[in-house]
């Protein structure tokens, strides 16, 4: 019930529209991260089907209006799902791509989003499109990206550990 009672926080509250919502993440990993919510109730990105791409759709639209009101460009930012949601509820992860957030404490957080566990709002709809549905990862491949090494985002940095990653994520947020 954790987003669902956030959906309603106005302290959170972002954009609402009909279908659905834009909210702060609660523990952002990144300065800028926002989860775009249906207002219908569908528990994951594994039950959106192909007669849900319009829902789909307008929750994208909402995403890229967070960057535009935020009056940055897409580039800088990260739109999709997390292949192992750790929260019940569907939602789309809007975050950019400098991860300067004290909230950022873990390899898993870190891969979770830089590995091919976080998924591509565009390759998500066109799986949705072709297959009818998302196939759910593998664990074992899923443990092999979690475990992966430390790799910076943005060049071929490799950290032993995450405060090294995050010393060196502000050499970037410098330029």
């Amino acid at each position: 019930m954790g987003l669902v009672n956030s959906m309603h926080d106005p302290a959170l509250l972002f954009i609402s529209t009909d279908l659905g919502v834009v909210i702060r993440d609660k523990y952002p990993k990144a300065r800028h991260h926002f989860l775009v919510l249906p207002k219908s109730d569908i528990p994951s990105i594994y039950h959106v089907k192909r007669k849900d791409l319009s829902l789909l759709y307008e929750l994208h639209l909402l995403a890229v209006n967070v960057i535009e009101i935020l009056g940055m460009k897409t580039d800088d930012f990260k739109i999709g799902f997390h292949a192992l949601p750790s929260m019940q509820r569907l939602h789309l992860h809007v975050i950019s791509t400098d991860f300067i957030s004290s909230c950022l404490k873990t390899k898993k957080h870190w891969n979770s989003f830089n590995t091919e566990l976080f998924l591509d709002y565009e390759y998500v709809r066109n799986e949705i499109e072709v297959n009818g549905s998302l196939r759910r990862i593998d664990k074992q491949k899923a443990s092999e990206l979690s475990a992966k090494e430390l790799k910076c985002n943005q060049c071929n940095h490799v950290a032993s550990n995450m405060p090294n990653l995050k010393s060196h994520l502000l050499v970037h947020s410098k330029r």
